[in-house]
């Protein structure tokens, strides 16, 4: 057969694509590794991957001679002409017989008329190609497939230039035994299929699906709609689509590979085209590689994000209330001194003196447990409703996408990596999820809907535009990553071929873990001291995030872009650490004490570029003294309203940053390459700007009407300010880490971050009028 995939090492390497542990510069190939000792206990699964940039369709697939061929004449081809239940047949290699047509050679075949209840039945035993070209034909067979091709070479269906054609089935299939399965489409092959040509095409595929092929199915060009009972279009061993427009109704999958047996097989890869697809289920899925190079796509799944499921909306230390232990006595409090009222004391008690809803008595609760334990519970696996889903790596290089998904809209069980395109998603759980790791190196890409908007245990923003909208975490940084030497080993022993394909590759892999985990390298295990005036935190404590536990080392890079959130939950979340270096970040929210705007378990390493984050003050961090770009963290007296601006000058009167947060919030998180460690500020509060303002961030114009809050001297690389002036850093514990659905904390912040006391000038209320500069 003439295979369409690229065979050996190739397809092994694109299988284990992208960036895991991106550097904090632009996305360049690195092939660094560190050392890693990893106590776990638990169960573990680790999965290697080799850092590669990117995969295109040209890597996947190449077309021969036969999958674009779509000339034909009368003198060189047979001609079946359908008729009802009969046929006529001009011609050698088909015959008509009880209302079908058997094709026994290979060569080229031209339908025309109408076939109302009979078959096509390709059966070339010389494994020859047989071109058919649908010249204006409908066929349906009531109790088969329309269209069957049961062996050959390859199978090549021309859509021929004007015409429309239609091929379906009936709802029952007759099978020879109950051993029997196959056919179950309306077009169905056991041998490599290619779609091409101009013409249109309908399919209903009534008992299950469309178009179905065993082994490669590609499509070329042409008009295809596709209307299933269950999936629409699906290729074993590849789908692969190079043009044509695609319109798939399906109540299962849109479109398909399955190959779950072989890792160079079971990839779906699309040059471009345009696709309207509809499912019940995932809109495009592939059991290994998805790789869309260009393309306009509109896809709904699942009933879109209105239908899916409500979540359960964790508290501050997860569904599972405090995860069985003490609460924390070291919880802390604002800079202004009061604990939000929602807050837990360490009686189990808020502010009020009352005991939350959600209390129980102690040994109930460990009567509970021990129950729970003892019971044994049925899982129901739900159904997946994923737009773009893939078994490994999920490579997007171009494209307009318009998705409403019921489940995560982009979705990888490995890495995820988005070069270009325009984007645009709403989305009933994740708006972009990879298992491993989540690279942006350009492109736009709006998440209007999301419960988490995007999620990765590696999480990399390189280049692109990025706006987040999420009733959860905007961006979560979670699952454990360790590099390891080991692997590498492991990887070459398994595939000699791979190191000729995997240049600049660092081997890495992600853990993830049931149990207790604790990780470090080797350059870590000296900074893991305690040290109040470190963001660093004790190695060692509770499962669960609780005070004392290790950071996780999940990361979030942001080394350039823009990223945009409006958080319900933490704005940025990450179970280990985040380290930026350039680019602009905006966060709204959240407006609750229960979740922070930065939400961080290690450290937060800023070095370059913006960062604005305004939201609730009860659980707010700042950037860590490991930072070399400085910082002012702003707690204010009470809750400044959406839309109020906050200002901040140096005492010259220049410019430091006029914002304007789109929720309600009382603490703001300010890092500029503008800010100097010994510098003298003023921050104010309302008034106006004539400047221009994108995401709420105004450049240029003049500041004017607003009331001056505080005016200080900074004396460190992270300044905490309260209305008196400056403070000590908020040393109470971050929000929950968004450990993927388990409970209890995300991370206790036991440490003292930056930012000491000093004397201040504290001012009386101002109104002021500055040109912004």
């Amino acid at each position: 057969m003439n295979k369409k995939w690229i065979t050996g090492s190739k397809l092994w390497s694109v299988a284990m694509i992208t960036a895991m542990l991106a550097a904090c510069s632009a996305p360049a190939a690195t092939n660094s590794t560190a050392n890693a000792a990893t106590s776990t206990t638990g169960t573990t699964k680790t999965v290697s991957v080799s850092e590669q940039t990117s995969v295109k369709y040209a890597d996947l697939v190449s077309l021969d001679a036969d999958d674009t061929n779509v000339s034909w004449s009368e003198t060189d081809s047979t001609t079946i002409k359908l008729s009802g239940k009969t046929a006529t047949v001009t011609g050698s290699g088909a015959k008509a017989a009880n209302g079908s047509v058997t094709i026994s050679e290979a060569g080229t075949y031209v339908l025309s008329g109408e076939l109302t209840d009979g078959q096509i039945v390709v059966n070339v035993t010389d494994k020859g190609t047989v071109h058919l070209v649908l010249n204006g034909a409908t066929i349906h067979d009531n109790d088969s497939a329309a269209i069957y091709i049961k062996e050959a070479g390859k199978a090549v269906i021309t859509l021929q230039e004007g015409t429309e054609n239609a091929v379906s089935d009936g709802t029952t299939y007759v099978y020879a035994d109950d051993a029997t399965d196959e056919p179950d489409a309306a077009i169905f092959s056991k041998a490599d299929l290619t779609f091409n040509g101009t013409g249109k095409l309908n399919v209903t595929g009534n008992y299950n699906e469309g178009i179905t092929s065993k082994d490669d199915l590609i499509i070329v060009s042409g008009t295809i709609n596709v209307k299933a009972a269950d999936d629409g279009i699906k290729g074993k061993d590849m789908l692969a689509v190079q043009e044509g427009t695609i319109t798939v109704d399906a109540e299962g999958d849109g479109m398909k590979s399955t190959n779950d047996t072989d890792a160079e097989k079971g990839f779906v890869a699309i040059a471009g085209g345009t696709f309207d697809i509809q499912s019940g289920n995932d809109g495009i899925q592939a059991e290994t590689a998805l790789v869309a190079d260009g393309g306009t796509f509109n896809i709904v799944t699942g009933g879109g994000s209105a239908n899916a499921p409500a979540k359960a909306e964790e508290g501050p230390f997860g569904s599972g209330g405090w995860g069985g232990g003490t609460p924390p006595t070291d919880m802390g409090t604002p800079p202004d001194g009061e604990p939000p009222a929602d807050m837990p004391a360490a009686d189990g008690t808020n502010a009020a003196g009352t005991a939350p809803a959600s209390s129980a008595d102690k040994a109930s609760t460990t009567a509970s447990d021990a129950d729970a334990a003892t019971t044994t519970t049925t899982e129901t696996e739900s159904t997946s409703a994923k737009a773009l889903k893939a078994g490994t790596d999920l490579t997007v290089n171009g494209g307009t996408y318009t998705i409403d998904s019921m489940d995560d809209s982009l979705h990888s069980n490995s890495n995820v990596t988005i070069n270009d395109g325009k984007i645009t998603l709403e989305s009933g759980d994740d708006g972009i999820h990879a298992d491993l790791a989540l690279t942006i190196n350009g492109g736009t890409i709006v998440i209007a809907k999301s419960y988490e908007g995007l999620e990765g245990a590696s999480i990399t923003l390189n280049d692109g535009d990025v706006d987040v909208t999420s009733s959860d975490d905007g961006v979560n940084a979670s699952g454990d990553i360790t590099a390891t030497t080991a692997d590498a080993a492991a990887t070459t022993e398994e595939d000699s071929t791979q190191a000729a394909d995997t240049t600049a590759a660092s081997n890495i892999s992600v853990t993830e873990t049931t149990g207790t985990t604790s990780t470090t390298t080797d350059t870590d295990q000296a900074d893991q001291s305690t040290d109040a005036n470190t963001n660093t935190r004790p190695q060692g404590g509770s499962p669960g995030g609780m005070p004392g536990e290790s950071a996780g080392n999940s990361e979030l890079h942001i080394n350039g872009g823009s990223l945009t959130v409006n958080a319900g939950g933490d704005g940025l979340d990450s179970n280990g650490s985040i380290y930026m270096t350039g680019g602009t970040v905006i966060v709204n929210g959240p407006t609750d004490n229960g979740n922070g705007p930065l939400d961080y378990d290690g450290t937060f390493e800023m070095s370059g570029g913006y960062l604005v984050a305004a939201g609730s003050s009860g659980m707010a961090q700042g950037t860590s003294d490991s930072s070399t770009q400085n910082t002012i963290v702003m707690t204010f007296p009470e809750t400044q309203k959406a839309g109020t601006l906050v200002h901040v000058q140096d005492s010259d009167g220049n410019n430091i940053l006029t914002f304007a947060p789109a929720k309600d919030y009382q603490s703001v998180v300010i890092s500029s390459p503008d800010l100097k460690e010994d510098g003298s500020y003023e921050i104010y509060s309302g008034g106006t700007s004539s400047g221009t303002a994108t995401d709420g961030l105004y450049t240029d114009g003049t500041y004017s009407g607003g009331t001056k809050v505080v005016s200080f001297q900074s004396t460190s690389n992270v300044t905490w300010v309260n209305e008196s002036g400056v403070t000590t850093a908020n040393t109470g514990m971050g929000g929950p880490g968004g450990g993927r659905g388990q409970g209890g904390f995300g991370g206790g912040r036991n440490r003292t971050e930056s930012g000491t006391t000093t004397d201040s000038t504290s001012t009386n209320a101002t109104d002021s009028e500055n040109s912004a500069k």
